[in-house]
């Protein structure tokens, strides 16, 4: 009786666990992006080059700005790694330097530190979270509010 009560325990949790709620996983996802961009934007001071973000459908990617001028994307950097969402979470720049922008625009994080003010739009079904920068290159997380 004991084993069986036991293992009706764990099952319970492992189920728990399992089935987050879209609240949850939009939440996860806006955290973790947001540490990513201010992790970008560190890097790109400490290696003295331009780095940029994408963000389309269920994807975003960062990119570094190579000599010739040109857009590669980063891959020696697991935090920086191109990344899926959540099942049913999409992503997408929504706003930079006050203006809106392009499904398929990089958003530029300069080695000055200097940014021009940016928005991303992360959106479920239910919920949707906006993240946008400050002076400080800081990512700030508004949501998720009920759409």
């Amino acid at each position: 009786m004991v084993v069986l009560i036991v293992i009706g325990l764990c099952a319970g949790l492992a189920y728990a666990r399992y089935d987050a709620s879209p609240r949850q996983a939009i939440d996860g996802e806006a955290r973790e992006f947001a540490a990513a961009l201010e992790h970008a934007a560190q890097l790109a001071q400490w290696r003295s080059e331009t780095v940029g973000v994408s963000a389309e459908g269920a994807s975003y990617r960062f990119w570094q700005r190579g000599a010739d001028d040109r857009w590669a994307p980063i891959t020696d950097d697991d935090v920086l790694r191109a990344r899926a969402l959540a099942n049913g979470v999409s992503i997408a720049a929504r706003e930079y330097a006050g203006q809106a922008v392009a499904s398929d625009v990089i958003v530029p994080l300069r080695p000055s530190g200097r940014n021009e003010p940016f928005v991303f739009e992360l959106i479920s079904a239910e919920w949707r979270v906006d993240l946008s920068s400050d002076a400080l290159n800081r990512t700030l997380i508004a949501g998720p509010v009920a759409r």
